[in-house]
């Protein structure tokens, strides 16, 4: 039993119950629009609150890690997708074709930032880093993510400048704004540590609830058999546990500290349901209700285990 407890962090049962409040109540039409609005500002006031903290000399030092950026941006763009096509063996025998279309989207998409940012910060890993590793992916995947697509996936793949000014007043803008404003309220925010964690678990609750209300009202879960779907999650299962694994060995054969192996970590194992969902749109059109589905289910799964990873190595860290 206390094994079992030590397992079932709080964290991930409000995770989980997250997940079935919005599987039994999806926010739709006004309520829809208002919780995609919360998390819309949850996320901006999370960046607002680190630009507050950090002091420029830290974000500059974020900026200035090229190895970690590398390494991280190596994981999202060439060691997924990589896995993402060895995959192809499985068709049809485990998965359909559109599902694998799926899956092979999920992993040419960009590492999400909120979550890898808030992770980090939880397991005392290198929040400036995590930034900035974060808002790189994020902004080489608006070209690179398409123009993947197009070449493994086919279609009619491209990018809007919308989604590039959303990137940046959503994430940049709140950070440099907090950068701006430090000078008079960094003190309030670094003796209110405390207030800076409620947001960074509540973000990712608003952003889990909001994101699976969408496929629920989509009715996604309904174009596919319950068969299918074990076998998807299972093979993306097998995905996140290979990609935690190599990231782990990467960061420790490249010889980062602990602060940035967490940040390799969490950064170059994850992938942004914010990020995938508007650019599925553009890629799939009609159909990208079923691609998105395998996104989804990987997006929701590394939530649980990361959530797992950061509490268990911010209760091992050092003081």
């Amino acid at each position: 039993m206390r094994r079992l407890a030590r397992f079932l962090d709080p964290y991930i049962v409000l995770l989980l119950g997250t997940v079935g409040l919005a599987a039994l109540l999806p926010a739709a039409g006004t309520a829809g629009e208002a919780v995609d609005g919360a998390a819309t500002g949850v996320i901006a006031l999370l960046f607002f609150l680190y630009g507050a903290r950090l002091s420029t000399r830290e974000a500059t030092d974020g900026l200035r890690h090229w190895r970690l950026h590398l390494t991280i941006l190596a994981s999202t763009f060439v060691a997924f997708p990589l896995l993402g096509l060895a995959a192809r063996g499985l068709v049809p025998w485990l998965l359909t074709d559109d599902l694998y279309d799926g899956l092979l989207f999920l992993c040419l998409v960009p590492s999400t930032v909120q979550s890898s940012i808030a992770f980090t910060s939880l397991a005392r890993g290198n929040v400036p880093a995590a930034i900035a590793a974060g808002s790189f992916s994020s902004l080489l995947g608006v070209l690179l993510t398409p123009l993947l697509a197009a070449a493994l996936i086919g279609g009619d793949a491209g990018f809007s400048a919308e989604t590039l000014l959303g990137i940046g007043g959503q994430l940049l803008l709140p950070f440099l704004l907090g950068q701006l404003l430090r000078r008079w309220i960094g003190d309030f925010v670094a003796r209110h540590r405390s207030v800076l964690s409620l947001v960074d678990r509540g973000s990712i609750l608003i952003v889990v609830y909001a994101a699976f209300s969408e496929g629920m009202n989509a009715g996604i879960w309904d174009e596919a058999s319950w068969r299918r779907l074990v076998a998807l999650f299972g093979v993306e299962a097998v995905l996140l546990a290979a990609m935690l694994l190599l990231t782990a060995r990467a960061a420790r054969a490249l010889r980062f500290d602990r602060a940035d192996r967490i940040v390799v970590v969490f950064a170059g194992s994850k992938k942004s349901l914010a990020a995938g969902l508007p650019m599925a749109s553009v890629i799939f059109g009609g159909d990208a209700a079923l691609a998105v589905l395998p996104l989804m289910m990987f997006h929701q799964t590394q939530l649980v285990v990361c959530a797992y990873l950061a509490r268990r190595w911010s209760r091992s860290a050092p003081a």
